[in-house]
């Protein structure tokens, strides 16, 4: 049953596919054979970000808009199952446009932790990609001279920050009330938080945190210096580039 709250504010039939014998949600709005944009979120966000984004371009372009695994409306499975490591979210993009959008161009809209995991895929795929649209993210190891928030650190390298996100959502919770330039509802906050409910449900806002690679030996790393390093492959991409 749809919640009446989020059936106000995002009013999209969603579609599910598998990849690793999970449940993966998708938007995929407009015709199908119009100009594709892949729309790929962050932590700790979900498809419901790209909602307005979606509704003023459906009905020229196909849009399409996935849930990382263990966001928003796709499962949110232990780590028995999935590993939550950047490598298998590039996977499982791989999987999702391997099935929607075969071959052809399309464009690119990335965000926060959608970033990595949508450069990665681009820079391996540099045909594949007509345009870019980057927002507040980055495709490249931690420059030496920027340190990490200390809210991030927090969660990620302490027993204290994983039981607050998970205990009592702090990352989503907090996020869905300062990560805005003009306030919004509580309705709207309220949406950002719905998938998040209960710890089950959080694992992913964590393990986002968890694997962010810092140094060398962290699982990851490598994925983010080829990608940096691949990253003059789309230098002739119209790109533009939104930090808000």
């Amino acid at each position: 049953m749809v919640d009446p709250l989020l059936a106000r504010h995002y009013p999209f039939s969603g579609h599910f596919l598998e990849t690793r014998g999970l449940r993966l949600h998708d938007l995929d709005e407009g015709p199908r054979d119009a100009p594709p944009v892949v729309m790929l979120h962050g932590n700790p966000t979900w498809s419901f970000y790209y909602r307005d984004l979606v509704l003023d371009l459906r009905k020229d372009f196909r849009c399409i808009v996935p849930d990382h695994i263990g966001c928003g409306l796709s499962d949110k499975p232990g780590e028995d199952r999935y590993d939550y490591r950047l490598q298998s979210r590039i996977e499982d993009l791989d999987t999702l446009l391997g099935q929607l959008v075969p071959e052809g161009r399309l464009s690119l809209v990335v965000h926060d932790w959608g970033g990595m995991i949508g450069s990665a895929w681009a820079t391996a795929n540099p045909d594949r990609i007509d345009r870019l649209v980057i927002l507040n993210t980055a495709a490249f190891p931690l420059p030496k001279t920027k340190r990490m928030p200390p809210a991030l650190s927090l969660a990620r390298d302490t027993a204290l920050g994983a039981f607050l996100v998970t205990r009592f959502n702090a990352f989503s919770g907090i996020a869905a009330r300062v990560g805005f330039k003009k306030p919004v509802s509580p309705e709207i906050r309220r949406c950002y938080t719905l998938p998040y409910d209960n710890p089950r449900n959080r694992i992913a806002t964590l393990k986002f945190v968890q694997d962010i690679p810092l140094k060398e030996s962290d699982p990851g790393f490598d994925i983010l210096r080829r990608t940096e390093d691949g990253l003059h492959l789309l230098k002739d991409k119209p790109c533009l580039i939104a930090w808000g």
